[in-house]
């Protein structure tokens, strides 16, 4: 869990000129202090945003245009999760705690693998139908999650969010080579060399940057790795030209949605993972604020994150959680107003009602996601590996458990073919190597930690990845 910083030296609670003390997470700054730390939470968070809608949009082939409706769709379901997480309506929803909600990636692996068990038309309405139940699944129980916390310790978190990073590469290999396996340049030394260029971009900026500019190292690489693809006639910026300036999502635009069995379990499955990791983040944002995080409040947040789930699809949103990126940048500004991140939220709202904003994005070329998208997702594999390195392996049977679960989850990495044999549901649960890894954690958790022991282990605390 990340370590409470120090509250200012008259104590953690500031005085007004004409009234009582107003907390820290209740302060509203001057603009001068709110913009600028509204834009580095934005800076944090907008790649992980456009993250999903551009992976899923690539595995289901959808054109410039349904693109652009993805990322735009994704922006602003983050502001409308984000704003309410902060502001809140009292006592039902929110938080209001400085905390950032947007399209998680855990959920990219399960609703790819439920791309590739669905015919073209189909892949979509299938996961956004399993995406709503989830939705719903996730406020039916939110208010009795504290109890099941215990069968998600670090050590079946760490897991994983280590296979999420590990199982997802491949995303971004692919993207470094082209994109489009069909391509007849695909795997080409110019596509190689552009995203090595931004690779090697984003970790000079890493290595030298200060402050916000080493913040945002990952937007000014795929800013400069675009840049640097126009001379050699890999840009194409025909997609702004049609985007529309401003429009709002369309409801069900890619099609009414499908409620199939297999990918609902599957997207659940994730679902308790992704309400573990909000968890975890409300826990962790309430020490760095001082401010107490009780069963109430993360109540309240998986409400949130629910009530964004389930209605995100509508518009073509995916499963939304916390992002821990944005709890890190509290800890570092020690900027705890939750008024900063609800601007931020606002600005999201704006830049999804602005499809031409979206198109931007869609347009850096394949190689220059792919430079960035390496480091995006093998952060993704270090929080896991940092989650689990707190999660007690010098016991044999941790070790154990985390080893058959890692393998459990590579499975359909390593051998893609390996369910081809099972029937239809079992290749959509299993053959994400995120659902497969998380059953088997979960599993052997019990078989350990559980099952036979006086009253069942007590959890470990929660942590924060």
């Amino acid at each position: 869990m990340a370590t409470p910083v120090q509250g200012p030296a008259e104590g953690p609670c500031s005085t007004a000129p004409d009234g009582p003390e107003v907390h820290p997470v209740d302060q509203k700054l001057h603009p001068s202090r709110l913009v600028p730390a509204a834009l580095q939470h934005i800076a944090a968070m907008y790649a992980g945003v456009v993250t999903p809608p551009l992976i899923i949009g690539q595995a289901v082939r959808l054109d410039t245009a349904g693109q652009t409706r993805l990322i735009a769709a994704s922006l602003l379901i983050a502001g409308v999760a984000t704003l309410l997480q902060t502001l809140g309506v009292k006592g039902f929803v929110g938080n209001r705690l400085p905390f950032v909600n947007a399209a998680s990636s855990a959920g990219i692996a399960p609703m790819l693998a439920i791309a590739e068990t669905n015919a073209t038309g189909d892949q979509l309405p299938a996961i956004y139908g399993a995406v709503m139940v989830a939705g719903v699944f996730c406020l039916a129980i939110g208010p009795f999650f504290g109890r099941l916390l215990r069968f998600f310790p670090p050590l079946v978190t760490g897991v994983v969010i280590t296979l999420i990073g590990v199982t997802l590469m491949p995303v971004p290999v692919a993207w470094a080579q082209g994109g489009d396996k069909t391509a007849a340049d695909f795997g080409s030394m110019k596509h190689l060399a552009l995203a090595a260029f931004t690779l090697v971009v984003i970790l000079l900026i890493q290595r030298f940057g200060r402050g916000f500019v080493k913040q945002v190292a990952l937007l000014l690489g795929l800013l400069i790795g675009a840049l640097a693809a126009i001379p050699f006639g890999m840009a194409d910026f025909g997609a702004l030209g049609s985007a529309p300036v401003a429009a709002l999502p369309t409801p069900f635009a890619f099609g009414a949605p499908e409620f199939q069995p297999a990918a609902i379990i599957s997207l659940c499955l994730v679902t308790l993972v992704l309400m573990t990791e909000s968890s975890a983040g409300m826990l962790a944002i309430g020490e760095i604020c001082g401010r107490e995080t009780d069963g109430r409040t993360i109540t309240r947040g998986l409400r949130t994150d629910g009530i964004a789930t389930l209605l995100g699809p509508v518009f073509g949103g995916f499963p939304t959680s916390a992002f821990a990126q944005n709890v890190g940048v509290v800890s570092l500004t020690r900027v705890r107003s939750r008024y900063v991140v609800a601007a931020a939220g606002g600005a999201l709202l704006v830049l999804g009602a602005f499809p031409v904003l979206g198109a931007v994005v869609s347009t850096v070329p394949m190689p220059v996601l792919g430079g960035a998208g390496i480091v995006l997702f093998g952060s993704i594999a270090v929080s896991g590996i940092r989650t689990l390195s707190e999660a007690g392996l010098d016991d044999s049977s941790n070790i154990i458990l985390v080893a058959v679960s890692l393998g459990a989850g590579i499975i359909p990495l390593a051998a893609p073919t390996f369910y081809a044999d099972f029937p239809a549901w079992a290749q959509t649960v299993l053959g994400s190597g995120i659902s497969a890894g998380a059953l088997v954690a979960v599993a052997l958790n019990l078989f350990f930690h559980h099952l036979g022991t006086r009253g069942g282990a007590s959890a470990p605390a929660l942590k924060s990845s």
